[in-house]
């Protein structure tokens, strides 16, 4: 089995070779044909998130080193263990990462995502800059039907991401409009998303032209460039006095100020995004103007259930995917960091 790790945090990404897993009890081993790229995977390689005013948490405790980087991951099943129900050699599957402990509060409620004590993929496990993945059970692996491995990798993150914040404000952007914020992966991801959830004007910002004009291609009703100094006015003026939901995909201090003022009375932000920073809210503004901020982390089992059994529908349109060389993954990673990465990037072994 080879993989692409990294020994220490900020370092370079080593190849490694290691003798392929034989799966147990319920496990099923997955040969890898796509993995994405994504911003948390530089997170991770850095080992802090940035937390404003000079501060940081620190993440780098939470996995052995070496480690392999990787979450967003699709494949074929090649063997699974004695026990292993629901599966079958030659399957294709998409698989959840999001894996926890089975066994707390959080897990018994359907949210493993949230588990204090995470096993995931490719954050606190070895994941899919690799060749192969061992998963522990068969029910965090999802049919994706005829989609392409490519694209089909990219929902068990961005995707998923995507659709469970879409689902925290669809009660806001019914019959008015929705913000979003951001048009990288998962703000693609969003536009595309939204238009197979909800019949309602889509606005997508961003601070990059190529980005915008994509998402205009992509089906959003308009896009605008914060850097503008009239975008909050254009915004406010299209959307009646501010939009009822605003989605943050950047969650950075200048993209949650900005979505603070666009969002109109009764409205909802959602911040996604783990750029990082601070942000200071003026209190009476949150009250007189009855607004709710909200954090939406990943999703759960559940929900990657239903987003799975959106796209092999055919109602979510495919975002832009670039197939690359597993060789080529720490590449990958600085191209993401310099922004100069259009839809996602895979990794293909």
């Amino acid at each position: 089995m080879k993989s692409y790790q990294f020994g220490e945090y900020g370092g370079a990404l080593q190849p490694s070779d290691q003798e392929t897993p034989t799966p147990q009890g319920d496990e099923a081993l997955v040969r890898i044909r796509a993995c994405g790229v994504c911003h948390s995977d530089i997170h991770m390689w850095d080992g802090h998130f940035d937390l404003g005013n000079g501060r940081e948490l620190d993440i780098s405790r939470g996995r052995s080193l070496p480690f392999t980087l990787g979450h967003e991951i699709a494949g074929e099943v090649v063997a699974v263990g004695p026990t292993s129900e629901g599966v079958s050699v030659g399957a294709q599957r998409v698989v959840f990462p999001w894996i926890g402990c089975s066994d707390c509060p959080v897990c018994h409620a359907g949210n493993e995502h949230l588990c204090p004590r995470p096993q995931t993929l490719g954050t606190n496990v070895d994941g899919g800059f690799s060749d192969h993945v061992m998963v522990p059970h068969a029910r965090y692996l999802f049919d994706h039907g005829d989609v392409p491995a490519e694209l089909a990798s990219t929902y068990a993150c961005s995707g998923l991401t995507a659709y469970s914040a879409l689902d925290k404000v669809k009660e806001h952007a019914a019959g008015r409009t929705l913000v979003i914020i951001g048009a990288g992966g998962v703000g693609f991801a969003a536009l595309r998303v939204a238009q197979a959830l909800f019949d309602t004007q889509l606005i997508v910002t961003d601070i990059d032209d190529t980005k915008l004009q994509a998402a205009k291609e992509g089906g959003a009703a308009y896009v605008f460039n914060v850097n503008d100094e009239d975008t909050p006015k254009e915004i406010k003026k299209l959307t009646g006095g501010g939009s009822g939901a605003v989605i943050d995909f950047v969650g950075s201090e200048a993209s949650a100020k900005f979505g603070l003022k666009i969002i109109g009375n009764s409205g909802t932000l959602i911040v996604v995004g783990l750029f990082g920073g601070a942000l200071a809210v003026p209190l009476p503004l949150v009250v007189l103007k009855h607004i709710t901020i909200r954090g939406s982390f990943l999703g759960s089992l559940e929900q990657m259930g239903e987003l799975m059994e959106l796209v092999r529908s055919g109602e979510v349109p495919s975002i832009p995917v670039e197939p690359r060389p597993l060789a080529r993954a720490q590449q990958a990673l600085e191209d993401l960091r310099g922004g100069q990465i259009l839809g996602r990037v895979v990794l293909v072994p």
